[in-house]
């Protein structure tokens, strides 16, 4: 927590090993929970529309960092699955919003509840309980990170 603008060699390190290890385990978690009929762009539109609500197509697209285009063949994709709505926003007739259908909300608890068990079992499999407690030390740590 120091003044000094240069960071020192440790939080060099530190960030390079993180970025590194969330990269990689993000992969791993996306891939315990992946569906073989949706990719896990829809996958995330999915997670992100479970979170959110109701959002429109640009909404949807801003939060998940892709092109509005991009995301209107997303959600067309979801849609023919059955697993998004689009209706008509009360408020403004020429846009859209698009919300979970229960089979959408379902699949998205079912992916959770995978990335959820494959991450436990590997913590219990690969892990001491010691390392376990450290593992919890370090993310108390690295949410700090996410506050200004």
């Amino acid at each position: 927590m120091s003044e000094n603008p240069s960071p020192s060699p440790s939080a060099i390190e530190a960030s390079r090993d993180v970025r590194a290890v969330i990269s990689r385990l993000r992969r791993r978690i996306l891939n315990a929970s992946q569906v073989e009929d949706i990719t896990l762009g829809q996958a995330s539109a999915l997670a992100r529309l479970s979170d959110k609500g109701r959002v429109t197509a640009s909404e949807l697209a801003a939060a998940e960092g892709v092109r509005h285009q991009s995301m209107t063949a997303t959600v067309a994709a979801l849609a023919a699955q059955g697993l998004v709505r689009r209706n008509p926003d009360p408020d403004d007739g020429r846009r859209l919003l698009i919300t979970l259908t229960a089979e959408g909300q379902r699949r998205v608890e079912e992916g959770r509840q995978a990335r959820t068990e494959w991450l436990a079992g590997q913590l219990q499999a690969k892990c001491t309980e010691d390392e376990r407690r450290a593992v919890i030390a370090a993310m108390a740590v690295l949410e700090r990170l996410t506050h200004d």
